[in-house]
């Protein structure tokens, strides 16, 4: 009766404990439900970039459209839909662009897999989309056939030029020896002495801007190949041609020339000539964004401004200081923003605009920096780097001139902020990027400004700060979870170091140094895990840049350089990995003690798991730090290829660079290695010998299955179950994702703590030493309080109801108490035992 008794005790109190621990975890997840749907109406009503419609971004209090799109909120088509012509067959066509046929060239001909026709889609006088004839190409023809062919000075340029516009048309399998093929092709057709037609000219500034849709990597490449004279003959020619076309445009979606004339008769003060592109709705240029104003007395931008360039000449001045100057003849460029050029050198033939004192000024403005292969610089970002090149056809003999430039740049504010700029020009001698003669202004505008004592290739090239968004600090959750993880395991590494003779058992060691590697990884967690750049604030505000300092930047996108969260992170992953190899070794012994029990453990087994669970992740580490310094070593942020800027932990792989993390495979494969052995290891132990049916096992079996359960969970703790809902974390619905990381936080954050009461409290020892204490304790409020009897009483059958708890299956090493339980295991095991 009495067993019966004690036994309904125990039922009611485990009923007890877990319809309150499912009552707790029901609340726990209703208000994480609460707080997502909470989420997702605010997110829902203050988020703009959902006002903005069919792939449209909300960037500075305005929807970016693509090229498809226009409008307020990107919902007006602006594109010529899926037509047949000619029995050639053409997909959706953005407005000012020409489309690729779906119908290839045959794989026996040179020209196999590329594009048998191309289609315009453009607006007609009234501002109606409307599709233009078909342009058939030549199969029989490819860009390295026509680089021969354009050598000949007989030979059809007009022909030339659309079979290089068709072959190009589809930007996405253009290679670095086409681009090469190409620009020198194009080059030619804009040389002055081959008189190539005004239709010719044209069609190729379609073909260049086609070549500008081109990756950045196969221009990287062509420039490297070509050693740049592609490009820069190119650039050239194109300078050349701006100044023939009147007072005309031409104007493409990534590349837009225009020219003006103006009178120089008699003039001996200055001459201003003033260039404006406006901000439109999508990146790519449109007619009518640029402009040209001639006689104006200085800059003049307004909140539509994007770029503006104001060209001061003054005729029969500054001789002297003209001769010390050595002025290359070329263009002006600008990465991420302008550049501007008068020729120093050869000047195009006169022409009917150069007759009596009329003289022309040119244009050229491209979309991207692509054609300008830095050595120094690297653009990582997209933003919108939009590049001018200006021209004029005035005799460096009769000018001194000068060049003042404003700019608005566009990038996304809410992400990144403006941290530095450069004012330059091109050098083409070094064919880069130099400063000599530049110099920033200060501007009240927000415009940043820039003036140049010479007109030489100018440029402005932007350095941005990524605004990141730092997580706040750990909540109240993961504090407290973590605080009593940081003292169990303590309290368990004592207890297991001061009482190791007495139970001499070698799951001392695996236990004490699983213990050591999760404290001291805790304890980085809670202090180290916050990136210390967080307090450093910064509002991008253009007064707060250094206008004297006009270095040529390495980079466009820069980060705070933080050694010490680097060093963080590299302890993080040490010992989050030992923790794991800890954790496989834990489960390999209780193999061996338990499965294996006819063969003793391998001989030095103490001294192999030790160099194995120390070792094995100091050398992952290592050899991943090394690696990634090795390839990124030069670049002073390379940092960020190992850990994150918003907190100290490895790298979050981009989507197209999952293969080559240092996160998958240096953290995620091993441990997922290591998990999926120790459920296997877990099952077979939990089949085999904790839920085995044992006959001589003399305690009643509903006893039994408490031991079961308890032995369970006991191997569970150790083994690093838990970790594998990390996993279930990675699904992509939000709200399922935050349960599940919820329940992760609350379960791995207290493994300490299980750690403590599963294998150190429901020792013998323990509490053998923990009843001593309350014997003590209750000796003491019995001596002070002689009238209360009840209470004395119930706290010592709540001491007999705690001794007489259970102890673990006798095949369970890892807590068992009793005497005999120890003698069950072999000598050559015993002898491993003994040697910690």
């Amino acid at each position: 009766m009495a067993s019966c008794r004690a036994w309904n005790i125990r039922v009611l109190v485990a009923v007890v404990c877990g319809l309150l621990t499912g009552i707790i975890l029901g609340l726990g997840i209703w208000r994480i439900v609460i707080r997502i749907q909470r989420g997702i109406s605010a997110t829902s009503s203050s988020t703009p970039t959902e006002f903005c419609r069919n792939g449209g971004t909300w960037e500075n209090g305005r929807c970016v459209c693509t090229e498809e799109w226009k409008g307020l909120r990107c919902t007006i088509a602006n594109f010529c839909e899926k037509s047949t012509y000619m029995g050639f067959t053409f997909a959706r066509i953005p407005v000012g662009r020409y489309g690729p046929s779906l119908q290839t060239c045959g794989k026996g001909t040179p020209n196999a897999g590329n594009p048998m026709a191309v289609r315009l889609c453009s607006l007609s006088p009234y501002g109606e989309i409307e599709l233009q004839n078909v342009t058939i190409g030549n199969c029989n023809e490819n860009l390295e056939t026509l680089e021969e062919q354009v050598k000949d000075v007989t030979a059809p340029l007009n022909n030339i030029s659309s079979e290089v516009q068709i072959l190009t048309s589809d930007a996405n399998k253009l290679t670095a020896e086409n681009i090469s093929s190409a620009t020198r092709v194009v080059g030619q057709i804009f040389n002055t002495s081959r008189n190539a037609s005004p239709e010719a000219k044209k069609i190729a500034i379609v073909t260049v801007s086609q070549l500008l849709d081109a990756s950045g990597d196969a221009f990287q490449e062509a420039a490297a190949t070509a050693n740049n004279d592609a490009l820069t003959t190119l650039i050239e020619q194109m300078e050349t041609y701006s100044l023939s076309l009147g007072n005309e445009s031409v104007v493409e979606p990534n590349i837009a020339i225009q020219s003006a004339n103006f009178s120089s008769k008699d003039a001996v003060g200055p001459l201003n000539v003033r260039f404006s592109v406006q901000k439109g709705a999508s990146s790519s240029l449109l007619s009518g964004s640029t402009f040209i104003h001639t006689n104006v007395d200085g800059l003049n931008p307004d909140g539509q401004t994007e770029l503006q360039v104001l060209l001061n000449m003054t005729k029969n001045l500054f001789k002297k200081e003209r001769d010390d100057i050595t002025v290359a003849p070329e263009a002006l460029y600008l990465t991420n923003h302008c550049s501007l050029n008068f020729p120093g050198g050869s000047n195009p033939p006169a022409s009917a605009s150069q007759v009596g004192n009329s003289k022309a000024c040119g244009f050229v403005v491209y979309q991207n920096d692509k054609l300008f292969q830095s050595k120094t610089f690297t653009a990582k970002s997209n933003f919108s780097q939009k590049i001018i090149s200006s021209k004029t056809d005035e005799n460096e003999q009769d000018q001194s001139a000068s060049v003042d430039m404003v700019f608005s740049p566009r990038y996304n504010q809410r992400e990144f902020q403006l941290y530095s700029y450069a004012c330059v020009y091109w050098n083409l001698s070094t064919r880069d990027w130099d400063t000599y003669g530049c110099q920033k202004h200060k501007g009240t505008d927000g415009f940043l400004r820039c003036h140049c004592n010479h007109t030489t290739n100018f440029a402005v090239l932007m350095t941005f700060k990524k605004d990141y968004q730092y997580p706040k600090s750990l909540d109240v959750f993961s504090n407290v979870g973590c605080a009593l993880s940081i003292t169990g395991l303590a309290l368990t590494i004592v207890f297991q170091i001061v009482t190791r003779k007495v139970r001499k058992t070698s799951v001392t060691w695996v236990l004490v140094n699983l213990c050591i590697s999760m404290l001291i990884f805790n304890l980085l967690f809670v202090f180290g895990i916050e990136n210390s750049n967080k307090n450093k604030t910064s509002d991008g505000d253009i007064h707060d840049i250094d206008f004297k300092n006009n270095d040529v930047p390495q980079t466009d996108t820069i980060n705070d350089s933080n050694p010490t969260c680097t060093a963080i992170a590299a302890l993080l992953h040490y010992f989050l990995l030992v923790t794991f190899t800890w954790n496989a070794l834990s489960a390999a012994q209780l193999y061996f003690l338990l499965i294996r029990t006819m063969k003793p453990l391998p001989r030095h087994f103490i001294l192999f798991i030790s160099l194995i669970g120390w070792g094995v992740p100091a050398i992952v580490v290592a050899i991943t730090v090394g690696v990634i310094y090795s390839q990124n070593g030069k670049n002073p942020q390379w940092e960020l290829d190992y850990r994150q800027e918003i907190i100290c932990w490895l790298a979050i792989p981009e989507p197209d660079g999952v293969t080559k993390s240092p996160l998958l495979w240096s953290f995620i494969l091993p441990v997922t290695i290591i998990l999926i052995s120790n459920v296997v290891i877990f099952i077979t132990i939990s089949i085999k010998v904790l839920w085995k049916n044992n006959q001589n096992l003399t305690s009643t079996k509903k006893v039994s299955s408490m031991r079961k359960i308890v032995s369970t969970l006991s191997v569970a703790v150790v083994f690093g179950i838990t970790w594998i809902l990390a996993y279930l974390m990675l699904v992509n619905d939000d709200s399922i994702r935050i349960i599940f990381s919820y329940i992760f936080c609350l379960f791995n954050t207290t493994q300490g703590v299980q750690i403590f009461f599963l294998h150190t409290v429901r020792t013998k020892i323990f509490q053998t030493e923990a009843s001593k204490v309350l014997t003590l304790l209750l000796s003491i409020g019995r001596r002070k309080s002689l009238s209360s009897v009840t209470r004395p009483r119930l706290r010592v059958r709540m001491y007999n109801f705690l001794r007489s708890l259970p102890t673990l299956h006798e095949h369970f090493r890892l807590l068992e108490t009793s005497r005999s339980t120890e003698d069950i295991t072999f000598s050559e095991s015993d002898k491993a035992k003994e040697s910690i």
